[in-house]
């Protein structure tokens, strides 16, 4: 009960019929302009869930402004996107679609096509009264995507009362990462997640992207960014919204210097680092059913 972070559910909870539907619009390109680009060219699903490239390709081989996040565990992020701008998961669907760089379509041209297809129609209209409709896609997609937990890491049995699941430095590592402020924004069930924060509290972070005010126009929230999640974090470089920072060593140094003000050595990085490869978790069960 004293600590800030707590483990993922072992058995999370979702529609298996539904996410199952949504496993197959997860994968299914039709969702883009010229049928080339599905969710899963930015996200890979057994490899940290994201792209593990700066920027994502998208339609016509544009390349996008920011990283792509991990969507394993988004179920526990409290907004979606890196300015906030998706109130849930569903919401979030809706974004690709419709970027003119990412999927570059809309919701009646994607309908149409799923529609041509017979088996998609006995499928939507099993689990849905209303059958192919904006609604159901994006719910189906975000029913899957509930799935994508990865429970059971070491450090989610240590917190659950193993406490030989760590070692001394990793447990080392857990205490400067308290001792240092880190879980001062990394905290809850999904260590991120679950708020805004600036990058570049005590020294500036060089972006031209003003993250949360490209939404709200209030200067107030220039360079505020959905704090992510370090779930799974050792496989999911490069990091930042930019996706500038190639490894979690830079990205450690970095983040104690612009957030917390403080130059950390490079043994208590090492030792921090240990602990944060300790936050990689079984992979989703999901991932072994088929559609």
């Amino acid at each position: 009960a004293s600590e800030l972070i707590t483990p993922i559910p072992l058995i999370p909870q979702y529609h298996k019929q539904k996410a199952l539907l949504g496993k197959k619009l997860f994968f299914d390109t039709r969702l883009s302009a010229d049928n080339t680009i599905s969710c899963a060219n930015c996200h890979f699903l057994e490899d940290g869930g994201d792209d593990n490239v700066a920027v994502s390709t998208g339609i016509y081989g544009q390349k996008g402004t920011r990283n792509s996040p991990t969507v394993l565990n988004a179920r526990y992020n409290s907004v979606q996107f890196w300015d906030g701008s998706a109130k849930d998961l569903q919401d979030q669907v809706n974004g690709p679609v419709h970027n003119p760089v990412e999927m570059a379509t809309n919701f009646p041209k994607t309908i149409a096509k799923l529609k041509k297809d017979s088996q998609m129609i006995k499928e939507f209209n099993a689990l849905y009264d209303e059958g192919i409709t904006q609604y159901s896609i994006t719910h189906a997609i975000a029913e899957f995507e509930k799935a994508l937990t990865t429970p059971n890491s070491k450090f989610d049995q240590f917190l659950r009362g193993d406490k030989v699941a760590l070692t001394q430095d990793e447990k080392k590592g857990y205490t400067l990462f308290k001792e240092y402020g880190c879980i001062s924004c990394h905290n809850g069930v999904n260590i991120g997640g679950n708020l805004m924060q600036k990058i570049g509290v005590v020294e500036d972070y060089e972006t031209q992207d003003l993250g949360k005010f490209h939404i709200t126009n209030n200067p107030m929230d220039k360079y505020y960014f959905k704090v992510p999640s370090l779930r799974n974090v050792s496989l999911t470089a490069p990091y930042f919204h930019d996706g500038r920072i190639k490894t979690l060593r830079d990205t450690v140094t970095r983040m104690v210097e612009h957030q917390v003000g403080y130059i950390i050595q490079e043994q208590e990085i090492d030792y921090i680092l240990k602990f944060l490869h300790t936050l990689n978790g079984d992979l989703p069960t999901i991932l072994k059913h088929t559609p």
